[in-house]
């Protein structure tokens, strides 16, 4: 019978050995793929041409404002205003706003514990030592002696790892990624709601000055009316009535005008609270409408792209992230987990032997863990997961919608102020003519001069509706911005 010679034979148990090995990391390999778990893919996007049935290419009338898919929607829209005031504004809350900083903190939590969580896929090492004294009963061993006193000196360092066989692990950290992505883009929704609050509430503190402004310029006029009353009572011309009447609006009027004043002090104590101030650190330059500008040109966005551009709507796809990886971790703990370690250390009763080969001690262990009965709770906590991640995916349709809702009825807004402008502008543009005639027949002769106190008085009536009407437009202009995403994501 022929012998394989003995180099050929170690020769060929090399390479069954390598062979087996081989085989044995490939079944390793292919098991520790088999991540559990549904795979998240981003939602669709919502098949619309429109964010309603209206045509909104253009706005408004007259050719002001209108959009145009040429105009990029930048990160700093409020620069598009034309004010240094609301720049300055804006720049003081975004360093020094409190809500800010509480976003950012929460935001480097979420990535440490990211960071922190990835660190399961590194072998855990832990090193110990021991310094006792112990005395040793021989008899507990069935052994008839003496007790012994002595000392023992242990130094050790312990290995242990655990197979992701299922991918439980993976999913952790995939959804502590998400976690992290839910963070980031709650921050980002953060920066756009306060630049859109401090523009708004700037614009509102220019409309409630320039309100005030108007009304006692028509108080002083109404003043003027009564005195002129007066004297026309007292000769004889007119009827006391028409002195309670003018009194009355007068008194009407006054009481106005502590309300308006409330309103703009509330905005100056909101900015102050957006900078991140106290009522009595915050100041500003003192605005008026007109050193607002109205942005002529607006952005135009297709409706498919704002949900790769809206922070919210980032955020709650990140949220159904998590919810889905949260799936995979719930499945994962249905199945055997697989723990790997290893020991080794010395011990010795004298300090300065401690180190010897004598006194060398190792281990070796590998530990299956199988759920065997749970009572029903690992596999209806897998069925809350998935329920979870229903209620994520009914969640993130809804802002969808929300958002899609909010720029339709910006558009719309917008269409309708330059209506109300435009009526607004011809209603001050044929009072102030009305005052105009007024006065000319005044001194024609033709009049008294009490007319020209009641024209006087309706142009600033007119101004005022006008006034209020120009703020309204310009903070649903804000509203379109902060509807579009402000710019502060690009289109992904």
């Amino acid at each position: 019978m022929y012998t394989l010679p003995p180099v050929e034979r170690r020769t060929r148990r090399t390479i069954a050995r390598t062979a087996r090995a081989a085989v044995l990391l490939a079944s390793v390999a292919c098991v520790a793929a088999c991540t559990v778990g549904p795979n998240f893919s981003r939602p669709a996007t919502p098949r619309v041409e429109r964010y309603d049935a209206s045509d909104a290419s253009g706005i408004a009338s007259a050719g002001q404002q209108l959009l145009s898919p040429a105009i990029p929607l930048r990160d700093d829209w409020w620069t598009s205003f034309g004010c240094h005031a609301i720049d300055m504004a804006v720049d003081e809350a975004l360093t020094g706003n409190v809500t800010l900083e509480h976003g950012e903190a929460t935001l480097r939590r979420s990535e440490h514990l990211l960071r922190a969580g990835a660190g399961v896929f590194f072998p855990q090492v832990d090193a110990q030592g021991d310094a006792s004294r112990q005395r040793f009963l021989p008899l507990r061993t069935g052994v008839d002696a003496p007790a012994s006193i002595f000392n023992l000196f242990t130094l050790s360092a312990t290995v242990s790892y655990t197979l992701d066989i299922w991918g439980g692990e993976r999913r952790q950290v995939e959804a502590l990624a998400a976690q992290a992505e839910t963070q980031r883009y709650a921050l980002v929704a953060s920066y756009l709601t306060l630049a859109a609050n401090v523009v708004n509430a700037m614009i509102a503190r220019a409309a409630y000055s320039d309100e005030i402004a108007a009304t006692h310029e028509m108080v002083d006029l109404v003043r003027e009316q009564v005195h002129i009353t007066e004297v026309q009572v007292a000769a004889g011309a007119s009827a006391w009535s028409a002195v309670l009447s003018l009194q009355n609006e007068l008194a009407t009027l006054e009481a106005s005008l502590p309300g308006i004043e409330q309103k703009r002090i509330e905005t100056e104590h909101l900015l102050a609270l957006l900078a991140g101030m106290y009522p009595e650190q915050w100041s500003a330059p003192a605005v008026s409408l007109g050193e607002i500008a109205l942005p002529g040109v607006l952005p135009q966005t297709l409706p498919s792209s704002l949900v790769r551009r809206r922070p919210d709507i980032l955020q709650a796809e990140a949220a159904l992230h998590m919810a889905s990886a949260d799936i995979g971790v719930a499945t994962a703990a249905l199945f055997p987990q697989i723990t790997l370690s290893a020991s080794g250390g010395f011990e010795s009763a004298v300090l300065h032997s401690l180190g010897t080969p004598a006194g060398q001690v190792w281990s070796l262990a590998a530990g299956v863990t199988a759920p065997v009965f749970h009572g029903g709770a690992l596999w209806f906590q897998r069925k809350a997961a998935v329920e979870a991640y229903n209620e994520s995916s009914a969640a993130y349709r809804e802002v969808v919608l929300a958002a899609f809702a909010q720029v339709a009825d910006a558009l719309r807004a917008l269409e309708h102020d330059a209506q109300t402008v435009d009526a607004q502008t011809r209603a001050v543009q044929a009072a102030a003519e009305a005052l105009r005639l007024i006065k000319e027949s005044y001194r024609a002769g033709t009049v008294g001069y009490l007319q020209i106190l009641v024209a006087d008085g309706q142009y600033h009536q007119a101004r005022i509706a006008w006034l209020q009407a120009i703020a309204q437009r310009l903070q649903d202009t804000v509203a379109l911005y902060a509807a579009l995403g402000g710019g502060l994501i690009a289109d992904s």
